[in-house]
């Protein structure tokens, strides 16, 4: 199900075309219908309202311009940390990898 906040994939003949984030969803004046306020992940970002009924939220396919349009939820991906077993063996073949120095940012 398709929320404020979530992150959603934007298609358009059935090409993604666009990361968005769902700012808002309000009530439109007709009946069954929202206005779902988008901030497009684009450079540079830009803010859309489109005027979508419930279903096409939650990812029914409609138009726009006579375009066949989707939107699709991305959904979160946890990314995993390396242990630290893995950190010390990223040399491969056993070999321990070489240890950086962390060199700490100044103001001037």
């Amino acid at each position: 199900m398709i929320d404020e906040g979530d992150l959603i994939l934007i298609h358009q003949e059935d090409q993604p075309i666009a990361f968005a984030r769902i700012e808002f969803i309000e009530p439109d004046s007709k009946k069954d219908w929202y206005q779902v306020t988008l901030l497009l992940l684009s450079i540079p970002v830009q803010e859309a309202t489109w005027i979508l009924k419930w279903s096409y939220v939650q990812g029914d396919p409609f138009t726009m311009g006579g375009k066949p349009m989707r939107l699709e939820k991305v959904e979160r991906v946890i990314a995993k940390r390396p242990s630290e077993k893995d950190a010390g063996n990223k040399g491969g073949k056993g070999k321990t990898a070489k240890k950086g120095t962390v060199i700490p940012f100044k103001k001037s």
